[in-house]
């Protein structure tokens, strides 16, 4: 794997739209926000052409011109690359995405949630450069950085190779008027482990990030996953996923699918997320049984309802760095080797 470049003290952020854009409310008033946070501790902030329109199809702007404005940012003299929001339909601009030219310069953090899984997966993949599946730029704006978005900051910046679960989540969407008001974090975690232990510990690489989105990657020309995982098979991995979109059974389906294609062949543990469709149930289907009744054959530990995914609030997760997990006491430990 290359080497991770944190962004420095005083460094350039470039802010790109490969998704949605922040166009409308409450996005825009929170990336100005953002922006203006940055600036107040000195970072230098390049805005994308497309970060403030919606001019695309279910999207900022044109596949080709969301292409472009990536490659220009990645290319660039910036530090770091991070996105202003998920979205969709990230995935067509992938035929615009140079990853040969990408592989040939100067490895680059890219920072993004959800959608952005299409980026994260990808660079990591296929051109071995560790990438960070954590905050969108607009989360920053609110008063005080917390739990996700402390983390976030703290790994683009290089302050910390550890990080430790949080004691509450959102439990349910409730929606806010306020486009700077915080989500009221109350109740308490609950992580479920399979096969039932009180402390189980595992290592492996990293890899993972939106389940919607790695599923309809898997088999296409831009899938180089097996390649990866034979490449680094004596490290193993560790599995991060979580759900947006995605149904009971569309979990289940989907990890039938990525299992069958050998994608988890030298899997070491998993860490599974709060789906959306946490509360949905469908006969005998629960957000618990979509997971374990197709993961439990690799006899490997399952860590499920962690906090990663659209419920507030989600760790930041480094796809392509070596990582150790510790399970104790109802909570996770993830100490990660950025020299491995």
């Amino acid at each position: 794997m290359k080497k991770i470049e944190f962004l420095k003290e005083g460094g350039t952020i470039s802010l790109i739209a490969p998704s949605f854009a922040c166009e409308s409310e409450p996005y825009r008033t929170r990336l100005l926000t953002a922006i203006d946070k940055f600036k107040r501790l000195g970072y230098q902030i390049d805005e994308g052409e497309n970060i403030y329109i919606n001019k695309g199809y279910v999207a900022s702007n044109t596949p080709k011109k969301r292409g472009e404005e990536f490659m220009k940012a990645y290319l660039s003299s910036s530090d770091v690359v991070i996105s202003v929001g998920g979205g969709e339909l990230m995935m067509e601009m992938l035929p615009y995405v140079n990853f040969k030219k990408i592989n040939k310069s100067k490895p680059k953090l890219f920072m993004g949630f959800s959608d952005n899984t299409n980026l994260t997966y990808l660079l990591t993949t296929i051109c071995e450069i560790p990438t960070i599946y954590g905050a969108n730029f607009p989360s920053f704006a609110f008063k005080n950085l917390r739990y996700g978005e402390l983390d976030s900051y703290r790994l683009l910046t290089g302050q910390t190779n550890r990080l430790v679960g949080y004691p509450f989540w959102e439990g349910k969407k409730v929606k806010c008027n306020d486009p700077l008001g915080e989500v009221e974090l109350k109740t308490k975690k609950i992580i479920r482990t399979y096969p039932k232990k009180d402390e189980e510990e595992f290592e492996g690489i990293m890899l993972g990030g939106n389940l919607d989105i790695l599923s309809l990657l898997c088999g296409t020309k831009y899938d180089k996953t097996k390649e990866f995982i034979e490449k680094y098979k004596e490290k193993g991995f560790i599995w991060f996923l979580e759900a947006c979109d995605l149904s009971v059974l569309g979990i289940r389906r989907a990890l039938f699918g990525l299992r069958e294609a050998g994608w988890f062949k030298y899997v070491k543990g998993f860490l599974i997320g709060r789906p959306l469709s946490i509360e949905e149930r469908f006969d005998k289907a629960n957000h618990i049984n979509a997971v374990t009744g197709v993961l439990k054959t690799l006899n490997v530990p399952l860590i499920m309802d962690v906090d990663l995914g659209h419920f507030e609030p989600s760790m930041p997760f480094v796809t392509g760095a070596f990582a150790k997990v510790k399970y104790a006491n109802n909570n996770i430990e993830i100490t990660y080797d950025f020299n491995e």
